[in-house]
């Protein structure tokens, strides 16, 4: 795809996540050089992987859902739409600790029609929630999720003023929203929540049909990413750290200066802020204001079977998700290898690891018999403190444009106004605007030049 007419010059992406390999990728399609420098010996950003007694172990559970056409589209630029497996039909398993639990599975008719039978068939809600929580779905979907008013709300309250109450907010909302934004119904922005539900559950009806990766993160958005980025004729240095950006345009990287015709940040918020020139975002101190959420996975390597299916959800619990995978890990011999998935983790992230294996062995046992007669021979915990930014109310306020007040400085990450929640689907597509901003900025460039202006 590589090698269409377009405007040249050479453009410096800071950050090799997928905000960062999204704009190296998109910009190279239109004949523009990128240059990716990674502080990090490794591409992915927070979806990486380490290997782990013989074991290919990723540091958390990312998914995508069918909805995620960025993101998907990502994945065939990386020829890697083979590399996932696809739900041909959203169906979700819900265990409880005590009694039996609770299923949700979509039916062919369009949206939202598709969710009836679901919630229908629901057992953990008692008839007269099933029907409230239609009501609820009716009425969120007429919402507009960039009213700003919208930001100053919390889902949670939302929800409470239409009827639902504390058990179907745990046993349906909170199952999705605290997944997909990482942050508890109570505390989450009404916003972003509104429009994650909208688009991924009262839509198109395959909209939420859930995603996962078939081979590691880091084989995904590392190895096949950097083949991709240099077969084009893009470069990436790694172990480049920049601490400096300057007019000219220029770049301070490892204590080097580096000449560009355009540069992109695609690092956190956190990060950026201290990167990014005064004179280029006078509100940058405001990202600051954007914080964090954590999230905890608890890692499980069991002697035997013990979860018949690829993933499950759980209420109830301090179990949220659970994964398993045995297969995309490598492990052999019989064993199984489940992965525990805790958004909103701000309760864990502190915890010794001691103790968490306390509390989620004892879980796991409540959900799964079989692990009851398990011998656990692995068990390890990989904490993401800054995981997303924390999208409750009044971030929508501070999250900026891709474009700064500098003609040739761009940003990039999920973090930015992408329209979306911070997931893999909003940093790819604020990859995507940060390289048609770069794009236009060199035409404009181009075309100064020629005209001697």
């Amino acid at each position: 795809m590589s090698g269409a007419a377009g405007p040249s010059g050479d453009v410096a992406i800071v950050g090799g996540g997928l905000a960062g390999i999204t704009t190296a990728l998109a910009l190279q399609e239109t004949g523009v050089r990128a240059t990716i420098y990674e502080a990090r010996p490794r591409l992915g950003g927070a979806t990486h992987s380490f290997s782990r007694g013989g074991l290919t172990v990723d540091n958390g559970q990312h998914i995508f859902l069918k909805c995620c056409a960025a993101y998907r589209g990502l994945l065939a630029r990386l020829g890697a739409l083979d590399r996932v497996r696809v739900q041909d039909r959203f169906d979700v398993r819900v265990l409880t600790p005590d009694g039996p639990g609770g299923r949700l599975r979509r039916a062919g008719a369009p949206g939202p029609l598709h969710l009836l039978p679901a919630l229908a068939g629901y057992r953990l809600l008692s008839p007269a929630d099933r029907l409230r929580a239609v009501r609820a779905s009716l009425a969120l979907d007429r919402l507009d999720p960039d009213d700003p008013a919208l930001d100053g709300r919390t889902m949670g309250g939302w929800l409470a003023g239409r009827g639902q109450r504390r058990q179907a907010r745990d046993a349906l909302w909170d199952l999705f929203v605290t997944a997909a934004l990482n942050i508890r119904l109570d505390d989450a922005a009404l916003g972003p929540a509104a429009m994650v539900c909208q688009i991924a559950l009262l839509r198109r009806p395959d909209a939420a049909d859930i995603g996962v990766p078939a081979i590691p993160l880091g084989d995904l958005h590392g190895t096949l990413a950097a083949a991709r980025i240099e077969r084009a004729g893009g470069r990436i240095e790694l172990g480049a750290k920049v601490t400096a950006i300057d007019a000219g345009p220029k770049l301070v990287v490892n204590g080097s200066p580096v000449a560009a015709d355009a540069v992109v940040v695609a690092v956190p918020h956190r990060a950026a802020s201290s990167l990014v020139p005064a004179e280029a975002s006078p509100g940058r101190a405001s990202w600051d204001g954007l914080g964090s959420s954590p999230i905890v996975n608890i890692h499980v390597v069991y002697d035997r079977p013990v979860l018949d299916e690829p993933f499950v959800a759980a209420i109830g619990s301090p179990v949220q998700w659970v994964f398993d995978r045995t297969r995309v890990s490598g492990l052999t011999g019989g064993g199984q290898y489940l992965a525990v998935s805790v958004s909103a983790a701000d309760r864990w992230i502190d915890t010794p690891t001691a103790e968490l294996r306390a509390v989620y062995l004892a879980a796991l046992e409540r959900l799964f018999p079989a692990a009851r007669r398990a011998r656990v021979t692995d068990f390890f915990v990989t904490r993401e403190r800054h995981a997303t930014f924390r999208q409750s109310p009044g971030s929508g306020a501070l999250r900026p444009a891709s474009a700064t007040r500098l003609p040739w400085l761009f940003l990039a990450g999920a973090w930015t106004d992408t329209g979306w929640p911070d997931t893999m689907e909003g940093a790819v597509r604020s990859g995507l605007t940060a390289a048609r901003l770069v794009r236009r900025h060199l035409r404009e460039k181009t075309t100064d030049e020629v005209s001697g202006r």
